[in-house]
């Protein structure tokens, strides 16, 4: 701010080719890129809005999850199609992007500049869409019953346990069996299996309308947990690939730390709860109830990041919390404008990170890579299902836990990048860990949608306590 200030105060001098304000004005266009990243991120995100209606509107025609119209609009969207909504991370630069072609050519930016506004205008789609999953999350767990979820805990946990043992080690003894590959690729990408989406399932189950159900309770618990797992995994795994052996000290932090969060978080839920309802009744002005809900969230979230666990689980906590208090109703409501703005952001880029081109047989590297894919695909679905034939008890519909434990999304891209960044992961296998999360990705909506059907059919039978008593 001061060096622009300077710049500004002095650029008025009849003497530009002095040594000591040269350096000064040459920072000037730099100063002025500010005005162009919010050109790209305001035109990103009018691309994303209008891919996010048009992709859930045909979903919707189509009898399909709303959000995965969003995720192949932003597939239409992003490094597999149009090439509008680009990303740094998938390996895109500017001249990739058109949109940055068209902030070229409307601001006669030099390509050190347009370089420089596609990498933070990236950065800010980035956090906007990180900050959609937050909410999304906290919404999730606002709609979820703690008492209803600490019911399920126990079948929750073994679902989560089986999701995560089974498909690493069905896809690690695989790989090494039948591709010959060597030891830690293939148990990085059988940790890659052992990912869930909760973000995603999460948002289905809320579209059909069985998030509160036994089934999606124990679908959002065993992903709450699978998550927490899936980071341990991770850590375990990275340790491997950069070293050689296993950080121990690191993992039983991780074990430790995301436990005491989560049963902390629940069991000081009813000081939080009172404390909440005390500053919403004293605010007078508006967003009295909103704001400190958010801020609560947030907090959760961070204290989750600083932890090295997710900031989503964070958000969730919070959630469930406040799903405790006389206000969730109110606070439900409005939430869901807030939801509404930021989550399709992260579907659409979800999507938009999606490379379909390794799919694409002509390409000789791109062969072995989907052989190994369709194995890890059969791994990736198998090893999810059977885990809903783990829960028992009450009567439940175990086809639909499995499948909604399928699903890999932004959690597998994760994976796929740190082993990608790792250089542990060969080409071929590589593109078959993203086959496999873009696949998943993709089946999971439609086939979660179909598992529920019966389930949804039974519950319109059933007439409402109000219509007996007519």
């Amino acid at each position: 701010m001061l060096m622009s200030d300077a710049v500004s105060a002095l650029s008025w001098l009849p003497w530009p080719d002095s040594p000591l304000v040269a350096p000064l004005l040459a920072a000037t266009p730099e100063a002025d890129t500010g005005p162009m990243v919010l050109a790209g991120v305001l035109l990103s995100l009018v691309v994303i809005y209008v891919a996010s209606k048009l992709g859930g509107e045909l979903s919707k025609l189509l009898d399909l999850p709303p959000v995965l119209g969003e995720l192949v609009a932003g597939v239409v969207v992003g490094v597999s199609a149009l090439h509008l909504i680009m990303f740094p991370e998938t390996g895109a630069v500017a001249t990739d992007s058109q949109l940055m072609g068209l902030l070229q050519w409307l601001g006669g930016l030099t390509p050190e500049a347009v370089t420089e506004v596609f990498r933070s205008q990236s950065e800010v789609i980035s956090v906007l869409a990180e900050l959609g999953v937050i909410i999304l999350l906290f919404e999730i767990g606002l709609e979820s019953d703690l008492r209803e979820l600490q019911k399920v805990g126990y079948q929750a946990a073994i679902v989560a346990v089986v999701g995560v043992v089974a498909p690493f080690a069905l896809g690690t003894v695989g790989l090494m069996m039948l591709f010959h590959v060597p030891t830690i690729p293939a148990i990085f990408a059988g940790a890659a299996l052992t990912a869930t989406s909760i973000g995603i399932t999460s948002k289905v189950l809320s579209e059909i309308g069985q998030l509160k159900s036994a089934e999606g309770q124990i679908i959002v618990g065993a992903a709450v947990i699978d998550d927490v797992l899936g980071i341990i995994v991770l850590a375990v795994v990275a340790s491997l690939a950069k070293t050689g052996e296993v950080d121990v000290i690191n993992v039983v932090y991780l074990i430790i730390s995301a436990t005491g969060f989560l049963l902390g978080a629940i069991f000081l839920g009813k000081f939080f709860n009172t404390s909440f309802v005390a500053i919403a009744d004293k605010l007078q002005t508006r967003g009295n109830l909103v704001i400190p809900a958010i801020t609560f969230a947030f907090v959760m979230a961070f204290l989750a990041n600083i932890i090295h666990l997710e900031a989503i689980l964070g958000a969730f906590a919070a959630g469930l919390v406040l799903d405790e208090t006389d206000k969730r109703k109110e606070l439900d409501r409005q939430i869901m404008p807030i939801a509404d703005i930021l989550v399709p952001i992260f579907f659409v880029t979800v999507g938009a990170k999606a490379d379909l081109g390794v799919l694409n047989p002509a390409v000789a590297a791109n062969r072995e890579g989907l052989v190994i894919a369709v194995f890890l695909l059969a791994v990736a679905i198998v090893g999810k299902v059977i885990t809903g034939w783990t829960a028992f008890g009450q009567p439940l519909n175990k086809l639909a836990i499995g499948i909604g434990m399928v699903p890999r999304g932004e959690v597998g891209l994760v994976f796929a990048g740190i082993g990608s960044a790792s250089g542990v992961l060969s080409k071929p296998l590589e593109a078959a860990i993203i086959i496999m999360v873009i696949a998943t990705t993709f089946l999971a909506p439609p086939f979660l949608r179909i598992a529920f059907k019966g389930s949804e059919a039974i519950a319109e039978a059933v007439p409402e306590p109000a219509d007996v008593a007519s």
